[in-house]
């Protein structure tokens, strides 16, 4: 055998592959797996050296996020305003902000320390659902500019709040009969911007905070956070793609220590259908063992906590007015035909239970159009589905990509606001996609909800809100095992490389997640709490930084 195969010897490897689920070591050459099984086994077998340095850690496949976006690279370079502690690239633990009057002090500090009269000051992670639901004003930014914009973006990224600055800019402040414009008590606009079209006046003005000015230590921060928390494949899933970031993507990925795999999905709405087949077909081409494009995002509604998503009748469970459109419902058949016909995977954002039965209605025309055998669209977040919705993705062929962490963050918002108790139970229904045979996977949505696997897993477990109330956990709770499927191999499955990544088996990229403890003989109530040592990707190992 050559002489650079080396094989990694671990207390405990978990595979993910059913025909060998554990071992003790992984053989690995030219940064692939080469075998798997007993350290002595592979060591007198194919003669190799053994790299005993994970001797006392557990190896797993590297996971796999299915639904993130580079914002996570992008918004450390911002203050943070949200109200739960996050934890950065570097490692460091960032304190959250949990009232407005510290989130105002917060954003003075930043202001502060700004060179730039003329910059625009932009901070995320706002959300009012977690500050007893009090809404950021443009009164109160105004207190800390009232000669520089200021942007704060929400937790959910579907909405903005601007100071009075910004509105007089983008001619929004006495126009609030527009889509998106909140207006406040004094009937002008309060500062709060809902939906795609008010928010992209903003951007037209002030340039878009989350990728209009990407640089390649973006990217580098992004590598690290995934790093960080046990991740080797990442996704990006929606971006318009632009030449400047087609550049950067390619050069980050062609180094042989850039430490994640990166699949890309091209924003629908960023480009005519025939113009982003066309994009997708130019862009495979340069696909590398770290770069994956061919797969396309679609936006059909909003977010359920900012009362944006479409709910079927009865709608939101406090009365609030249902949400908003981000594919008008006429035009979402012509998109999904034309992609679907190309042979393009499409991931469809639906939150509410009508935006992910209008995305099926538009699903079935296409199949029976022109039957793919495996399309794999893939319904992300789709967080209100009832049986009867999974049954219909069953028959299609449609895989899903549950929220789960939204169990924790905002499970007691939809509990008592948003969807009431019966519907909130069945939230993020990944028993019931387990129980129907739906593909699935679960996810965190970074930056909306922190980058973490163990911590998705531990939601889909343990079924618990911030309050503490269970939600579903009878009927909905995943096993361990079977959420650590979710975030490796079904995650994978969901893009089309479960052929490459996601299990610990021969001829796959030696891809794994170094963790110190057993995920499985720690209590699931646990589970979130394992401490990540770094990764290995193709082979190479990345131990993840400290703060």
């Amino acid at each position: 055998m050559s002489q650079d195969t080396v094989v990694f010897a671990a207390r405990h490897i978990v595979t993910m592959n059913p025909s060998r689920p554990t071992a003790t070591g992984v053989a690995v050459r030219d940064g692939r797996i080469v075998a798997v099984g007993s350290t002595e086994e592979l060591s007198s077998s194919l003669k190799a050296a053994i790299d005993d340095r994970f001797s006392d850690k557990i190896l797993l496949p590297g996971f796999v996020e299915g639904h993130s976006h580079i914002m996570e690279g992008i918004v450390w370079s911002q203050p943070y305003v949200g109200a739960g502690d996050r934890r950065s690239p570097e490692g460091r633990l960032v304190p959250g902000v949990r009232d407005i009057d510290a989130i105002i002090a917060r954003l003075k500090a930043a202001e502060a320390q700004m060179t730039d009269p003329n910059a625009t000051l932009f901070a995320w992670g706002f959300d009012p659902l977690h500050i007893g639901g009090r809404m950021l004003t443009r009164q109160q930014l105004d207190e800390v500019s009232t000669t520089r914009p200021i942007m704060v973006i929400h937790a959910s990224f579907h909405i903005i709040n601007v100071n009075t600055l910004v509105l007089e800019r983008t001619e929004l402040l006495r126009a609030t009969d527009i889509s998106g414009v909140v207006a406040g008590s004094d009937g002008l606009a309060s500062g709060e911007l809902q939906g795609i079209a008010a928010r992209f006046k903003v951007f037209r003005v002030l340039g878009n905070p989350l990728s209009g000015n990407m640089a390649a230590a973006d990217i580098a921060r992004y590598a690290a956070s995934a790093c960080v928390q046990g991740v080797t494949t990442i996704t990006d899933l929606h971006n318009d793609l632009s030449e400047q970031t087609i550049e950067l993507y390619r050069s980050a990925t062609s180094h042989d220590d850039f430490g994640v795999r990166l699949v890309p999905a091209l924003s629908s709405a960023s480009h005519a259908p025939e113009q982003g087949i066309a994009k997708i077909a130019s862009l495979r081409e340069g696909n590398n063992d770290k770069l994956h494009y061919g797969i396309v995002k679609l936006v059909v509604d909003g977010s359920i906590q900012g009362f944006t998503a479409r709910l079927r009748w009865p709608g939101y469970h406090n009365g609030a007015p249902n949400g908003l459109w981000y594919i008008a419902p006429e035009e979402l058949p012509r998109l999904v035909d034309a992609y679907h016909r190309a042979g393009i995977q499409l991931h469809i954002h639906t939150n509410g239970d009508e935006a992910t039965e209008l995305a099926l209605d538009a699903i079935e025309a296409a199949q029976t159009t022109m039957p793919r055998p495996d399309h794999r669209h893939t319904l992300q977040h789709c967080q209100m589905a009832d049986a009867a919705l999974f049954r219909r993705m069953k028959a299609l062929g449609v895989c899903v990509n549950l929220f789960a962490n939204h169990l924790y963050y905002w499970g007691d918002a939809h509990y008592e606001l948003t969807m009431g108790p019966e519907r909130a139970h069945r939230l993020d229904a990944t028993g019931t996609a387990q129980r129907i045979g739906v593909p699935y996977a679960i996810h965190s949505d970074a930056p909306v909800t922190p980058l973490g696997p163990l911590f998705t897993a531990w939601c889909a477990v343990n079924r618990t809100s911030s309050g503490g109330r269970l939600l579903g956990r009878a009927t909905e709770a995943l096993s361990v095992e079977q959420a650590l499927a979710a975030v490796t191999i079904g995650a994978a499955y969901t893009l089309k490389l479960d052929h490459a990544v996601g299990s610990i088996e021969a001829g796959k990229f030696a891809d794994f997640a170094v963790l110190e403890k057993d995920p499985f003989t720690v209590a699931p109530e646990k589970l979130k709490d394992i401490a990540v040592w770094g990764t290995v990707i193709g082979g190479r190992v990345k131990q993840a930084p400290r703060a």
